[in-house]
C-alpha cells in the first residue's frame, strides 16, 4: 500500500513542476517577447528566399514565399496599446516599466 502512494506523490509532483511553468514571465521577458507582437500590429511581414539547387545533373530554381499578417494589424490596433496589453496579460497584470516607445528593442513608427 505504501508504495502505491509513493507513485501518485510522484506523479503529483511532477504535474506541479508542469504547472508551475504556465505561471506569469518575468516583466523583462515579457516586455522582450511583446514588441515582436506590437511591430506585428504594424503591417504585414514577409519573407523571400531565392536559390538554385542540383540533383547532380540538373541546376533547377528554388523559391520560398512567406507572408503573415497579424488581427492587431487588421483591426487597426495601435502597437503601443498591443504592448501594454500583452505585458500585462503575460506578467499578470503588470505595467510595462517604460512605454514601447521608449523601449529599447523598438524600432517602429509611432502610432
Amino acid at each position: 500500500m505504501m508504495q502505491g502512494t509513493g507513485i501518485i506523490r510522484g506523479g503529483l509532483g511532477a504535474a506541479l513542476l508542469v504547472l508551475a511553468g504556465c505561471g506569469p514571465m518575468t516583466l523583462a521577458d515579457a516586455e522582450r517577447s511583446c514588441i515582436n507582437t506590437a511591430r506585428d500590429a504594424l503591417g504585414p511581414r514577409g519573407e523571400a528566399d531565392i536559390g538554385i539547387a542540383t540533383d547532380g545533373d540538373r541546376v533547377l530554381p528554388v523559391a520560398r514565399f512567406e507572408v503573415s499578417v497579424s488581427s492587431d494589424y487588421i483591426a487597426g490596433r495601435d502597437p503601443a496599446l498591443v504592448y501594454d496589453n500583452c505585458v500585462r496579460r503575460r506578467t499578470g497584470g503588470q505595467s510595462p516599466s517604460r512605454p514601447l516607445y521608449d523601449q529599447p528593442g523598438w524600432t517602429g513608427r509611432r502610432w
